[in-house]
Formats: structure tokens, C-alpha cells, sequence
């Protein structure tokens, strides 16, 4: 589901393997509004060729994904696309994920389940990493 473009509005790449959690985190991100959803990823591959094709301002990334993993797919949106900011989502909350996600080139990270302000507040870059 994409809405349409706006200037000034953030533009928001979704990557998960999960069709549910993409599905959810577009509606939520639109319903709240303010935002432009560019695409849905369902896997790092994608995710990548995407960012490329349709340069987001900020790439929400699943990390545990089968084929090429979130922290690959990081690695490589933050070479082609330096300016874009990559949020890493994962269930996983502990010090040995973040900072796989930071090295990887995470600008941002949020625990999947976690209030839809914090996720709001890391897509929108009001709090810092």
C-alpha cells in the first residue's frame, strides 16, 4: 500500500520477510500520516533494489531475514545510498544485536512490539541512536 507523494514528508522503505508485519507497519505509518511508504521488501535482495530504484529517506529493516540477511542489505543500502537512514527492527533487543546492527551501518534501533512513538520518533529522527 503506498500513499501519495507529498513534499516534505519522509519517504519510508519497508523491509520484512513477514507479509503480516510489512502490512502492519504500513497501516500504522499511514494511519498516524506524515509519512510516504515508497515500497514493502520482503527480503534483503529486494530491499536493496529498491532503495536504489526508489531512494527513501529511511529504510525500516528487519535484520533476522532468510537469503540476505537485514545487516547485509544495511551494509549495502549505506553504500549505494549514504543519505538514506536505516532503522534495524528485530525482536532481538540485546547489546550483541545493536551493535551488529551499528556496525552494519544502523543509524536507528527499535525492538519489534515496542510503542508506536518510539518507532515514530526513530523514523522521524527526533531521538538519537
Amino acid at each position: 500500500m503506498m500513499a501519495a507523494m507529498k513534499p516534505n514528508e519522509p519517504r519510508v522503505l519497508i523491509v520484512d520477510d513477514m507479509p503480516a508485519v510489512r502490512q502492519e507497519l504500513s497501516t500504522l505509518l499511514l494511519l498516524v500520516g506524515g509519512l510516504q511508504i515508497v515500497g514493502e521488501a520482503a527480503d534483503g535482495r529486494e530491499a536493496v533494489a529498491l532503495a536504489q530504484a526508489r531512494r527513501p529517506d529511511v529504510v525500516l529493516m528487519d535484520l533476522e531475514m532468510p537469503g540476505v540477511n537485514g545487516y547485509e542489505a544495511t551494509r549495502q543500502i549505506k553504500t549505494h545510498c549514504p543519505a538514506c537512514r536505516v532503522i534495524a527492527l528485530t525482536v532481538h533487543g540485546d547489546a550483541a544485536t545493536r551493535h551488529k546492527a551499528s556496525d552494519a551501518g544502523a543509524d536507528e534501533f527499535v525492538v519489534k512490539g515496542a510503542p508506536i512513538n518510539i518507532l515514530l520518533q526513530a523514523v522521524t529522527n527526533e531521538r538519537s541512536y
